[in-house]
């Protein structure tokens, strides 16, 4: 196993504790963090603050790195357009958090409770995912003429 793969998992195991231990892996919680005309739990806003501090120090750290430990370049997105696709993207999010309380990352977390609720929205999201690529991909492949044959 490279380095790299090693620290992907170091990562994601992280991720998934920290996502555990803050209670996100609870559609109720998440659901009453969101509900802010009623019974409001704002407990998830100092989470989601906190997950700033270690955002913050990465891109500190990268200012002073030519490239990452683990990988040749750093991946930061470098569009600040709003297009369509990342509106669409966004609204699909929001309606996944506000109806269900779970969003990907808390989504496969809480597989290992293995609520049905869960399991449910993750092959649906999984399956939402494929779906996706590959009407993008047959949207990106050139069209045949009718008089020529198949490759």
């Amino acid at each position: 196993m490279t380095n790299r793969f090693l620290a992907s998992i170091l990562c994601g195991f992280l991720f998934g504790v920290g996502l555990v231990v803050s209670d996100m892996v609870n559609p109720a919680r998440v659901l009453a963090f969101l509900d802010v005309a009623g019974d409001w739990d704002p407990s998830l806003a100092f989470v989601m603050g906190g997950a700033l501090i270690p955002s913050s120090a990465a891109y500190v750290i990268k200012q002073y790195r030519s490239r990452p430990v683990f990988d040749t370049e750093f991946h930061v997105p470098t569009s600040r357009s709003i297009d369509a696709r990342l509106v669409f993207g966004a609204v699909l999010f929001g309606l996944g958090w506000g109806f269900v309380g779970l969003c990907p990352g808390p989504a496969i977390a809480s597989l290992v409770t293995g609520r049905w609720e869960t399991v449910l929205f993750t092959v649906a999201m999984i399956l939402g995912i494929f779906t996706y690529r590959i009407a993008k991909s047959r949207q990106r492949a050139p069209l045949r003429s009718q008089g020529s044959p198949p490759a």
